[in-house]
């Protein structure tokens, strides 16, 4: 089977298949080897592993995924491109693909079904305008997932990293840092892709927490929080947590639970730690 790693051979499948890239679905296919075995890599991808990989495109990388991996699941939204998958992928027999909306699968269901309830890697190169909703979903839904490693936006990446009292730092960090490790370990540009993104791309990997990071009482309190905190960056974390409409909590309540934690009451959210975040969340949910 031709490599799609190589230019010349994701042409010549675009242009057998008469594809055409859809805008909608975000669509920009890596051309480059280098990097999808940096993937590979970094992902620890083995023969005992059960891999889940979100929109395989013309199935460039899940080529790499069989030849590493003892089973991969790739879930693709676009039907156009599932006639191209079964030609690219003929020659593997551990692969199944999924004609379907990641957002609208149940991925416990097939982690139970495809690979006995066992934790799965999940690596993509995903659609930039559903980053956010598919990785927190991963997190939200408390799929059995060892590691996440995906290619991204490398501004969303550099945010999935951050710490307190950086410019990148907000919702998205404590986020992604209460559930796993995040680890920029490539940078990606533009000439990679084909059609080449407007941006510089980056591979995150997240290894999930075997054990919460901060152990709190109520985990949706603490996000609403961690919400509200950042909806209005320029704002004290008294004023913002008071203007939530997710929350009813009174200024006086956020001002003395600052106090309680020896800080300010003039402090903004872009300060705290996620374990400060966790103590004003169980402070609050006391009250």
């Amino acid at each position: 089977m031709a490599t799609l790693g190589i230019p010349k051979n994701t042409i010549e499948i675009l242009q057998k298949y008469n594809f055409s890239f859809q805008k909608k679905f975000g669509q920009n296919f890596l051309i480059d080897t280098h990097v999808l075995e940096r993937i590979i890599k970094e992902a620890e991808i083995t023969k005992d592993d059960m891999v889940l990989e979100i929109g395989p495109g013309i199935g460039t990388m899940t080529q790499y995924l069989c030849e590493n991996a003892r089973k991969v699941v790739a879930v693709e939204i676009d039907n156009n491109l599932i006639p191209i998958l079964k030609d690219t992928l003929g020659s593997y027999d551990n692969v199944c693909v999924i004609n379907e909306d990641i957002l609208k699968v149940d991925i416990n269901k097939l982690v139970l079904e495809e690979n006995e309830g066992k934790p799965i890697k999940v690596v993509a190169n995903l659609p930039y305008y559903i980053t956010t909703p598919i990785i927190m979903g991963l997190f939200e839904k408390k799929v059995n997932v060892d590691s996440i490693t995906v290619m991204v936006q490398k501004e969303v990446a550099l945010r999935m990293q951050a710490g307190p009292g950086t410019k990148d730092y907000g919702a998205l960090s404590l986020a992604v840092q209460y559930y796993s490790e995040p680890d920029i370990v490539a940078n990606v540009p533009p000439n990679c892709f084909m059609p080449r993104p407007n941006v510089s791309s980056a591979v995150i990997r997240m290894k999930l927490h075997k054990q919460p990071k901060v152990i709190i009482e109520n985990e949706s309190l603490l996000f609403k929080i961690i919400r509200a905190s950042f909806s209005q960056r320029r704002k004290t974390l008294v004023n913002s947590i008071n203007n939530s409409s997710e929350l009813s909590i009174s200024k006086e309540h956020v001002a003395a639970a600052l106090n309680e934690m020896g800080l300010s009451e003039n402090i903004r959210g872009e300060a705290l730690t996620l374990e400060q975040f966790g103590e004003l969340s169980d402070i609050l949910n006391k009250q």
